[in-house]
C-alpha cells in the first residue's frame, strides 16, 4: 500500500490560516516568522504558505520561546545550534555503530 501524504510529518499541507487557528496565533505572526528566515515554510504553486505537521511543531516551540522574552534573532540561532546538535548526535551514534561492528569482527 503506497504512504499518504498524511503520512509524512514533513508533508507540506496546512494553509496559513489553518496553522493561525490550530496555534490561535496570528497570521502575521507566522509571515514575520518566515521574513525573518525563522521558519520558512513549504509554499503551493500558486506561492501560498503550506505547514508540515513538523512546521507545526516547531513553531510550537517558536512560540513557547517568543512567550518567554526571546527575540527573534535569539530564536533563529537556538533553532539552528538544536539542529546542528541534532547533526552531531546521530553522526556520533553512527560512529560507536561502527565501533561496536569492529569490536565484533
Amino acid at each position: 500500500m503506497p504512504e499518504l501524504p498524511i503520512d509524512d510529518e514533513h508533508a507540506p499541507l496546512y494553509s496559513l490560516g489553518q496553522v493561525a487557528e490550530m496555534l490561535q496565533v496570528q497570521q502575521a505572526y507566522l509571515r514575520r516568522l518566515d521574513q525573518h528566515d525563522v521558519l520558512s515554510p513549504s509554499r503551493s504553486a500558486g506561492g501560498q504558505r503550506r505547514y508540515s505537521r513538523h512546521d507545526i511543531l516547531t513553531l510550537q516551540h517558536v512560540t513557547r520561546m517568543a512567550d518567554e522574552g526571546m527575540t527573534l534573532i535569539a530564536i533563529r540561532r537556538i533553532l539552528q545550534l538544536e539542529c546542528e546538535l541534532a547533526q552531531v548526535r546521530e553522526e556520533l551514534r553512527q560512529a560507536q555503530a561502527s565501533l561496536a561492528e569492529q569490536d565484533r569482527s
